[in-house]
């Protein structure tokens, strides 16, 4: 009697449109890592500008974003109509202790949009600062970034409004910490090792898929 043949090898089958899709997303995401990584020699450039900044002459204060790097730590003055609201952030002051933050929403005319201005330090998150106004000098910095992580390492972000650091601060505040180069992040190799890591996790369970759609079906 003569043996069984033995069985067809089986093979593997790899479904065109799918396919076609995780590669141009695995593409997709590649190029948004090596953009960040462009992104990140961009900004050490800004920032070394930016740290010179501070020791120039005063400029206008700019009405609407974003921040340009020959504008950033630039001294500049504005003038604060009426504060329309408050808000308070985590914050350092120029003596090196920390605290929070109190930043008033002025109005600047009748219409437009207003400007931010850190007017001082305190111990205190609830505290009342004594300030309802006027003009005010200081360095022209950003306001505090709460934008979502996806949306900055996609390079979709609403840019930053402008924010003055005032220079003194108000009776019973300490004055903020000047801004520095130093405080802002360079982000971006993070976030391009953060798009390549999405890549190969895509990869990945592609890949996974993959074999479980030709594993042998059980009797």
């Amino acid at each position: 009697m003569d043996p069984l043949p033995d069985p067809a090898p089986r093979t593997t089958r790899i479904p065109l449109i799918p396919t076609i899709i995780v590669a141009l997303a695995v593409l997709v995401m590649i190029g948004l890592g090596i953009w960040q990584i462009d992104r990140r020699a961009e900004k050490a450039a800004a920032l070394n500008l930016a740290a010179s900044n501070p020791g120039k002459p005063p400029v206008a204060f700019p009405a609407m974003p974003p921040v340009g790097p020959d504008l950033l730590f630039r001294p500049s003055s504005l003038h604060c109509l009426r504060v329309v609201g408050w808000q308070v952030e985590a914050g350092r002051a120029a003596d090196g202790s920390t605290g929070y933050r109190h930043i008033a929403q002025c109005a600047t005319g009748a219409e437009g949009p207003g400007a931010l201005v850190a007017v001082g330090v305190t111990q205190r998150p609830d505290a009342k600062p004594d300030w309802t106004g006027g003009q005010i000098a200081g360095w022209i910095s950003e306001e505090p970034d709460h934008r979502a992580l996806i949306s900055r390492i996609g390079g979709k972000a609403t840019p930053l409004r402008p924010m003055l650091i005032a220079r003194t601060a108000p009776t019973g505040m300490k004055a903020s910490a000047p801004p520095s180069a130093a405080d802002v992040p360079n982000n971006h190799l993070a976030y391009a090792v953060q798009w390549f890591f999405f890549a190969a996790i895509a990869i990945i369970i592609y890949i996974l898929a993959l074999r479980r759609r030709n594993a042998p079906k059980a009797p």
